[in-house]
């Protein structure tokens, strides 16, 4: 089955490496895959595999997510059996898609994805009418699709986001000493809670508003927020940390490409996102035995076992926030690790690579044979 993955850039976010995770595994599986973007490089650039062909639309990089040119030539010439459109610019094509190879290669199922929580761009919407079928990442996206942009439910279906970053069953040595070295390289002592967010620095990561709540905990509690990660809204950030007298309590990381060390040096995953469809942080941050607290966005309480391993608080609740907070960096010795470990065997059961894989290619395979409408 010949594959074609769409996606406009390789940036470092949750989308971007669901991609790459796709396309690698799709390759891994002995199904021909090409990994098509519009602009080319990116920082996961190098994490696709050898056996992925790489394809870019733009000779060099104009820094225009939205620019494709040749999409569908590009597109014709492979000649795909499926194509799967990951992300939102790609999914604005869906259409045009379609219709570029409606008369050629008619039998080609195009399937789009829905993994935003944003208002979906016009050509977005129009697309999703034309598609064969929509993969949502969650059964809240799902019921968007349905209740908002009148997708028949026969033509979804829900595939939660995969796993990138898996921790080992059992942490090694190595691990515990990581762990205390990028605690103490940060300042935090071995009894100081970790509160983390991973997350690029865009204005809906609402990474602000964390910093916010923090600066209203009690001063004597020991805790630290690290704000791993990088993007256009960092140094406002930054600013605001400052501004609170907090830079000995908010740290910021910078970019990690693998952020597994950072997992497991924390103690705690807070989020306070708008915008999402199912937070690939807070499934990884569960993966790896961190109880969550986060504000409600579309496909949170889906990350975790709510009010067991996770807690999804109403949209600008400070104080309920903070709350839940202190309940965990209080919590005694003898009920983290059980709250850690049934984190874990959650996330590694509902979000397993294999299992999220196998669902894809199922799919796939069943549209790729069946009659072009």
């Amino acid at each position: 089955m010949k594959i074609l993955i769409v996606q406009d850039f390789l940036r470092s976010g949750g989308t971007e490496r669901q991609a790459v995770l796709l396309a690698n595994a799709f390759a891994a599986a002995g199904h021909p895959v090409t990994l098509l973007t519009f602009r080319p490089g990116g920082p996961l650039e190098t994490t696709v595999a050898p056996g992925v062909q790489r394809q870019a639309l733009q000779p060099f990089d104009t820094g225009l997510d939205w620019f494709a040119p040749g999409l569908t030539r590009a597109a014709a010439r492979l000649h795909p059996a499926i194509i799967l459109l990951m992300g939102r610019m790609a999914n604005c094509y869906g259409r045009f898609i379609v219709r570029g190879l409606r008369h050629r290669w008619p039998q080609t199922a195009v399937v789009g994805t829905m993994r935003t929580g944003k208002k979906l761009p016009w050509l977005f919407r129009r697309s999703l009418g034309a598609v064969r079928h929509v993969v949502a990442n969650s059964h809240e996206a799902r019921a968007a699709l349905v209740r908002q942009h009148l997708v028949p439910p026969e033509q979804i279906s829900v595939i939660h986001n995969s796993l990138v970053f898996s921790p080992a069953d059992v942490p090694d040595q190595a691990s515990y000493s990581r762990r205390s070295t990028l605690r103490a390289e940060q300042g935090a002592t071995d009894t100081t809670t970790v509160l983390l967010c991973v997350a690029m620095f865009r204005p809906e990561k609402n990474q602000r508003e964390l910093i916010e709540i923090a600066a209203g905990l009690p001063t004597g509690a020991d805790w630290q927020l690290w704000l791993p990660g990088d993007g256009p809204a960092r140094k406002a950030c930054a600013q605001l940390a400052a501004a609170k007298n907090l830079n000995a309590r908010v740290k910021f990381p910078g970019f990690h490409r693998d952020p597994s060390a950072l997992y497991a040096a924390a103690d705690v995953a807070v989020h306070a996102s708008w915008s999402e469809a199912l937070s690939n942080f807070l499934i990884e941050a569960q993966a790896h035995g961190l109880p969550a607290v986060a504000f409600e966005a579309q496909g949170v309480r889906e990350c975790f076992v709510p009010d067991r391993t996770g807690w999804a608080i109403a949209r600008h609740e400070h104080e309920a926030f903070r709350t839940r907070l202190l309940r965990l960096i209080s919590d005694s010795a003898a009920t983290r690790p059980a709250r850690a470990a049934e984190a874990r065997a959650y996330a590694r059961l509902t979000f397993d690579p294999e299992r999220q894989v196998a669902a894809y290619l199922d799919l796939l395979q069943t549209l790729s044979s069946r009659p072009a409408p």
